[in-house]
């Protein structure tokens, strides 16, 4: 029989091989299979990558080796080199697409808008070679090429996304380690340094444009809806239900206005964009505005024969706001590429919410339904009955 020590040993063997996550290893330590050796290398910060180099002074020309590991199936990888200034315009890339086929091509491509495709074409310096393989899920770049104007310090950037069946380049991920996939390299020193101020600036900004839309257009308006359609009903209420309502609707567009800004900034300033998520944005704030417009000016009064076209436009307009709100805070999740936790704490908010509406409303028809029954028994005229589910948004 094994001895308890043995048995000890044996399991924390299996648990150090299976369980416990391997580190990544080391560019100094990295081999690599055509047996090119490199004097220097980095591991970069973010994205599992780095980044190996030799520099001859006398010519200036740099040979590169870019390792990206954990590379997907159906996916591309770039570093670049921004010889003018910060960030991803200007900069000259080396690309590797790798497709479902299982075919690898490497080109260069400079890039010139935010829009980029990513497209084929020649950099504004000389570039003497580049290629690509892919192994052992690892992405390689090599390439050969001359330093622009014999400068050593450059800001570079690095880059991946995934490609689509039909070949086209995805955009990479807005997540914050796609966001600080940027710094500075000095090939002669071999220091490679970070600008952590711009990132956690636009960290926090992004930040708080989430939570600010999150709570305004994502909750704070389901909830006003909610407060006009169930408050109403109840006796003794009077006007109350329609003060928190506005109250409510009120608090939401103005923070909804803060958070659109913030994202505008964060559009021009950062030129970080996303076409669907700031389309719909800029919708529902008009959405919003017209509601506020159509609430405030143009409301019809109870006994105005066009009364129950104002109501049809307002719940039109009302569905389409918290509809296209609720979208675009999950695409906004998705965006970032967030924790799990936030995107379910959201989608268990909502949930709860839908929940208590239910409910809500099966005591709403419940109490309705007797107060007719006992007006008809009583002989008295019936009270207003505000029946139906359509009546919910936006009811004024």
């Amino acid at each position: 029989m094994a001895s308890i020590p043995n048995l000890l040993l044996l399991f924390l063997t299996f648990f150090t091989t299976f369980i416990v996550p391997v580190a990544p290893q080391a560019c100094n330590s990295y081999t690599f299979s055509n047996d090119v050796k490199y004097a220097a290398c980095q591991d970069l910060r973010v994205l599992e990558s780095s980044l190996h180099w030799n520099y001859e002074a006398s010519s200036s020309v740099v040979d590169v080796a870019f390792n990206k590991a954990n590379a997907k199936d159906s996916s591309w990888i770039a570093w670049a080199i921004n010889p003018t200034s910060k960030g991803m315009v200007g900069s000259q890339a080396f690309v590797a697409v790798h497709k479902s086929d299982g075919s690898i091509k490497a080109y260069t491509s400079p890039i010139t808008s935010y829009n980029t495709m990513l497209q084929d074409d020649n950099l504004t310096f000389p570039v003497y070679n580049v290629s690509a393989f892919f192994i052992n899920n690892h992405m390689f770049i090599f390439a050969s090429f001359q330093l622009p104007a014999n400068r050593t310090l450059v800001n570079h950037v690095w880059q991946e996304g995934l490609v689509s069946d039909d070949g086209t380049l995805s955009s990479h991920s807005f997540s914050q380690s796609n966001l600080q996939s940027f710094g500075t390299l000095d090939f002669l020193s071999g220091k490679v340094s970070k600008t952590d101020g711009e990132v956690n600036s636009s960290g926090m900004l992004r930040n708080v444009h989430g939570i600010l839309n999150t709570i305004s257009w994502g909750i704070l308006m389901p909830i006003g809806v909610m407060l006009a359609r169930y408050l109403k009903i109840l006796d003794g209420v009077g006007p109350t239900w329609f003060h928190l309502h506005r109250a409510c609707q009120s608090i939401a567009f103005l923070i909804g206005i803060a958070g659109f800004g913030t994202g505008l900034y964060i559009g021009n300033h950062y030129k970080i964009h996303n076409a669907s998520h700031r389309c719909v944005g800029i919708t529902i704030m008009c959405l919003a505005f017209i509601q506020v417009c159509d609430a405030t000016c143009l409301r019809a009064k109870k006994d105005d024969k066009y009364r129950i076209i104002w109501n049809i436009f307002h719940y039109m307009v009302g569905y389409a706001t918290i509809a296209l709100s609720m979208w675009n805070v999950l695409k906004g999740f998705d965006i970032v590429d967030a924790h799990n936790f936030w995107k379910n704490s959201y989608v268990s908010i909502i949930i709860s919410l839908i929940m208590i509406l239910v409910i809500l409303e099966v005591i709403t028809w419940i109490w309705e339904c007797n107060k007719k029954r006992l007006n008809k028994v009583s002989g008295t005229s019936s009270l207003r009955s505000t029946t139906g589910i359509g009546h919910m948004i936006f009811t004024i």
